[in-house]
């Protein structure tokens, strides 16, 4: 099963092209760039890992392109994604967010439903090999 969070999680894997054309649509929209990584890409964990600090006043796409190949290379077998931050109100809103790497293999998630009381039902996710 494919982990689809963010925009574009539906399409293939973005190119480093691609990337670097969103990456740049970002700048121009003045909002600051995080790279974030995991192991465990549960919907609900949503505190990744931070790779440095979020990029603030960049004006091009290749300084983030550099560090999302250092961070590549660190952390090859892992998901990594790219945020992009608006802080013109004041405080940090992402307004977009998208894997830009994934394991060769990824975890396979099964979702059990458990009939409860009444006619309510309970829903759980766990991972599997």
């Amino acid at each position: 099963m494919r982990i689809t969070q963010g925009c574009f999680s539906f399409l293939p894997d973005l190119t480093d092209a691609q990337i670097s054309a969103q990456i740049e649509y970002c700048l121009r929209n003045d909002w600051a760039i995080g790279i974030e990584y995991t192991d465990d890409p549960h919907p609900r964990n949503t505190y990744w890992e931070m790779w440095g600090l979020p990029m603030f006043d960049l004006q091009d796409p290749k300084g983030v392109m550099m560090e999302l190949e250092e961070c590549r290379k660190a952390h090859a077998e892992s998901y990594i994604r790219i945020n992009a931050f608006d802080s013109t109100r004041g405080f940090e809103t992402v307004r977009m967010s998208f894997i830009v790497n994934r394991p060769k293999v990824e975890p396979k998630f099964t979702m059990t439903r458990t009939d409860t009381r009444g006619r309510s039902q309970t829903y759980a996710w766990q991972a599997t090999q």
